[in-house]
């Protein structure tokens, strides 16, 4: 007769603990630098932030953060620090599933929006977005409600012109290339995250016209969300248990 170990109470306190501490190792991971860094026309995204008070080196400080999930109370706050393209009244902002192959795009700023907009964006249980829209003097824009949004696994994008299209924080809907760079906050920003936007393709250093990427056509500000590890971690819920027993 084969005699089944319980899981006691203690165990079971244990397991939890460790997978909190997997969690937090995983967000840890994430916020690694790009491996290389991007090169692009740093001048304009520098100056931009050092008049934050940001102690960000651009060309050097660029996380890879191209997947995000909403932290535990499922309330964000977007903000539209800047716009300095050409397209900027046409260019729409906002976030998409991650996991889906032909994603639906999620508005979260339209071309009307300028500098100093900002969006409060509630994830809730079961896929349900509201995003409440506010110009830089606080007054009400709007609410949109959306469903099916995956609030463990999204990513951010920008649609220009027709002529232009979409680009998205993950690389390889780009062809490979990165076309949103992400940086920490630091200071009165810590905890938050730069987006920085391009709103062109991609065009390396030295090659025509690599003077045009600069990253700086949008310019977001995003609290209470938090990137996941690129590629994903390997470790899994049945490894955890092995640690503890069966």
């Amino acid at each position: 007769m084969k005699l089944v170990r319980p899981f006691h109470p203690f165990r079971i306190a244990t397991l939890a603990a460790a997978a909190a501490l997997l969690v937090l190792a995983s967000t840890a991971s994430a916020q690694e630098k790009r491996s290389p860094q991007v090169g692009f026309s740093a001048g304009s995204l520098s100056s931009y932030l050092n008049s934050q008070n940001q102690t960000i080196d651009v060309a050097t400080d660029q996380v890879d953060a191209q997947v995000w999930t909403s932290n535990l109370t499922g309330h964000a706050v977007f903000t539209l620090k800047v716009e300095l393209a050409g397209n900027a009244a046409q260019n729409t902002m906002g976030i998409y599933n991650t996991d889906d192959s032909n994603p639906t795009l999620y508005q979260v700023f339209p071309g009307s929006a300028s500098a100093g907009w900002y969006a409060n964006v509630d994830f809730g249980e079961y896929g349900a977005l509201t995003v409440k829209l506010y110009d830089k003097d606080n007054h009400f824009q709007g609410h949109t409600t959306y469903a099916g949004v995956n609030r463990y696994s999204f990513g951010f994008y920008l649609t220009g012109p027709n002529q232009i299209g979409t680009f998205y924080s993950q690389d390889s809907r780009n062809g490979g290339n990165a076309q949103i760079l992400t940086y920490k906050g630091t200071g009165r920003k810590e905890g938050g995250w730069w987006q920085c936007f391009e709103d062109l393709a991609y065009v390396s250093p030295g090659q025509p016209n690599s003077g045009l990427t600069d990253f700086e056509d949008a310019v977001m500000f995003v609290k209470a969300v938090d990137p996941l590890p690129v590629p994903a971690s390997g470790t899994t819920w049945g490894a955890l248990k092995a640690l503890y027993g069966r």
